[in-house]
């Protein structure tokens, strides 16, 4: 039995999941998406480096790189086409496109019940400035991206407008959000399955509260409605694992404010004594259908 893990052994966390599920005696090969070769009439399939895809009982996508929009595409059409060959896919093609831009996930949690920020997403720049002019204090973030990287409080006119012209000249998508006060701290859950099986609070010495931006880990027990709220964000998306952000509000109301379908949990294993991988490592057994033999 052997799993496909799309992403370079030298990530850890690919590294981590290779050395879990062998230690379970799965056989893994792990394949860069960029190497993808399909075939289409006469002997279709997918292949990297000669061996296919679709000769394995699962893959597990742990990383999809940007790139084009043809290349974008052409990698999650290729996770299409193994699901279409009745290759179980972690996470689904369908899934990873519901939050590969923030706007198509904010939308469909929205539309789910899933408490989320005041959102405008726009190209133009006047609608933009019309926006930060009602709003006064917003949170400018790429379309794409995560990390924190390139996430831009605003809050002076003058400001907005720097901005605002910048992006414009990179052609941009403005996604905008109000500014919500949160004590300078936010939530990480990782749901995999049925369950959250580890969560932990991550506090900034300002607004931004990504740990790669310096905020600080906790170990963090959510109740019931956190709970909740995690696992509905996730059936809303189709996904198997999902790091969920929440950001509580100093009235203590939580939004979602990120889904992430290809998670991180580096971070939040420093947290807990729980090994995600082996439980990720777990689970895919599970929905492979697969038998280990250690």
């Amino acid at each position: 039995m052997r799993v496909a893990i799309i992403g370079n052994n030298k990530c850890w966390h690919a590294g981590r999941l290779t050395a879990a599920l062998q230690s379970k005696g799965i056989g893994t090969d792990n394949f860069l998406p960029q190497m993808f070769r399909a075939s289409v009439g006469g002997s279709s399939g997918i292949t990297v480096r000669g061996l296919a895809l679709d000769g394995y009982d699962i893959v597990l996508v742990r990383s999809l790189p940007g790139g084009s929009l043809e290349q974008v595409i052409f990698r999650v059409d290729v996770l299409h086409h193994l699901e279409d060959m009745g290759v179980p896919v972690i996470n689904r093609p369908s899934c990873i496109e519901k939050t590969v831009d923030k706007y198509y996930t904010s939308a469909l949690l929205a539309a789910g019940g899933i408490p989320t920020p005041k959102t405008v997403v726009t190209e133009n720049y006047n609608t933009a400035m019309s926006v930060f002019s009602e709003m006064k204090d917003v949170i400018v973030k790429p379309l794409f991206g995560s990390l924190g990287l390139g996430i831009v409080r605003l809050t002076d006119e003058d400001t907005a407008h720097r901005v605002f012209r910048a992006w414009q000249s990179c052609n941009y998508v403005f996604y905008i959000q109000e500014y919500i006060p949160h004590n300078n701290r936010d939530i990480r859950a990782f749901v995999l399955g049925s369950r959250v099986i580890a969560s932990m609070q991550r506090l900034g010495d300002g607004w931004k509260t990504n740990i790669n931006r310096g905020a600080r880990a906790e170990s963090m027990v959510i109740g019931p409605a956190l709970e909740e709220l995690c696992l509905k964000t996730a059936n809303i998306l189709g996904a198997d694992y999902l790091g969920v952000d929440i950001l509580v509000s100093n009235e203590g109301k939580p939004y979602v404010i990120e889904a992430n379908s290809i998670p991180g949990w580096k971070g939040l294993q420093e947290t807990t004594n729980l090994d995600i991988a082996l439980e990720i490592a777990d689970f895919v057994i599970a929905k492979g259908g697969l038998a280990a033999s250690g």
